[in-house]
């Protein structure tokens, strides 16, 4: 079990997480036709909108209540009712959430009895669904946000097995996906034709993969999300096969959407690397009581060439990482199995994931303390995300990126991570950023390849 160190100042120093309702703005971009509004100022709003658009270089729906000074000390029960309203008006969404801000938290709002005031003064807009969720910025992460505003959803939008009269196994071939923040458009669409291999029909909750994908629309504009899961399609999840959840983070919705469909459920921490892949395969296998595929086991045999290919560069290099829990969980399993050491270990907040990880400590903190911890334990590659670009560069060392958010690269919201495939390619990127980096500095790979060539007479010899 890792040693859990907890923070032991006041304030962050070059911050490394995102904040809750920035992870539930990204849970709701997964659904189709869907708005979330924070709940706070057009500062909150705007700095979330920032993060969005950097990151997936995309335009984001986003809007907010506006509180001001005034809102802030007298109440703004108004500005959220008047919100909803108007965003029900003018753009028509199939989903509406209410996240809060630092802000309104501190001021008292009560979320869920303006939405119930806004039901009742509204009857109109009965076809809309909006769902409050208490995401406070001064604790939490992206990753906690995210997860909570999924349960809030489906406690809200999943009905009773008893009263829809669903049916587990009823769609011989759907599989309800639960994805944590981890997994990329990029991940959802490889994890897509994995599961076609098995003639399954993987129905993601939420599939970003579908509203952030980056692709072209016939739209000039649009101001809801295009593509996602549709509302109406999680009303067909008590009919499935079983349910997937990909992510330690949301083992509170995937219990509570198993209580209310009363589908099965098959949990993985994540699917990076080749032991995790192998229990995602197996799974399916179980679910669809169909065979591993051809195609899928000549992936297999890749990544295992690719591990023997890389594992001069990687093996005992140490590493390390700064992410949330999930992602944080799901890098080191993948960099352990090539024999790599972890030696620092950085996250945003406590979770239970933590204690499960092996590594012989991790820090709660910020990328202030991955920086001086990285110098103390001589780190000799980082991975993290673009805020961690500079602290790299202070240790003088490479850096894979990695998490929410990437803004100094293009398409770092499509790589692919998951499965043997994505794998594979991670396993070549982490070995390429040791060969170019200045040999000098990688003792692990200056003493495998620091020797004299060999000569023509004993090569023969």
């Amino acid at each position: 079990m890792a040693d859990i160190l907890k923070r032991n100042k006041a304030l962050s120093v070059n911050p490394l997480k995102a904040s809750q309702p920035i992870g539930g703005a990204l849970a709701t971009l997964g659904f189709n036709r869907a708005m979330p509004m924070l709940h706070g100022s057009q500062g909150c709003t705007a700095f979330a909108k920032v993060f969005f658009v950097r990151h997936f270089r995309e335009p984001i729906p986003l809007q907010s209540t506006a509180m001001d000074q005034g809102s802030s000390v007298m109440g703004a029960d108004e500005n959220v009712r008047v919100g909803i309203k108007t965003i029900a008006e003018k753009s028509r969404p199939a989903l509406i959430t209410i996240l809060t801000t630092g802000l309104a938290e501190t001021q008292g709002a009560d979320v869920q009895r303006n939405v119930r005031e806004f039901r009742d003064a509204n009857p109109q807009f009965a076809d809309i669904a909006v769902v409050a969720v208490n995401t406070p910025d001064f604790t939490g992460s992206v990753e906690t946000g995210y997860a909570a505003t999924l349960t809030e959803i489906i406690r809200a939008l999943v009905p009773d097995a008893n009263e829809a009269g669903t049916c587990p196994g009823k769609r011989k071939h759907q599989v309800n996906v639960l994805v944590s923040y981890l997994l990329t458009p990029g991940d959802l669409e490889a994890l897509r034709d994995i599961f076609e291999l098995f003639q399954l029909r993987p129905v993601f909750v939420p599939d970003l993969a579908e509203s952030l994908d980056g692709c072209l629309t016939d739209d000039d504009f649009s101001p809801v999300t295009i593509g996602g899961t549709s509302i109406s399609e999680l009303a067909t999840l008590g009919d499935a096969l079983a349910t997937l959840v990909i992510g330690a983070s949301l083992s509170k919705a995937a219990e509570l959407l198993e209580s209310k469909t009363g589908v099965p459920t098959y949990a993985l921490d994540h699917v990076y690397g080749l032991t995790a892949t192998d229990a995602l395969l197996c799974a399916l296998a179980e679910i669809s009581t169909h065979p591993v595929p051809e195609r899928l086991e000549r992936q297999r045999a890749q990544l295992q060439d690719a591990m023997l290919d890389t594992h001069f560069m990687l093996g005992q290099l140490r590493i390390g990482i700064a992410a949330d829990a999930d992602l944080l969980a799901a890098l080191i399993d993948l960099v352990q199995e090539m024999g790599a050491e972890v030696v620092v270990a950085v996250t945003s907040c406590a979770t239970p994931l933590l204690a499960k990880i092996p590594v012989a400590r991790i820090k709660i903190g910020d990328l202030e303390d991955m920086e001086v911890m990285s110098k103390e334990h001589k780190v000799q590659l980082l991975i993290g995300n673009s805020h961690a670009v500079a602290t790299a560069e202070r240790l003088g060392v490479p850096i894979l990126r990695a998490g929410f958010p990437l803004y100094d690269m293009i398409g770092g919201y499509q790589k692919t991570w998951v499965g043997y495939r994505g794998t594979r390619q991670t396993l070549f990127d982490l070995a390429n950023l040791v060969i170019n980096f200045s040999h000098d500095d990688i003792p692990v790979y200056r003493s495998l390849y620091a020797q004299k060539p060999f000569s023509a007479a004993s090569e023969s010899a």
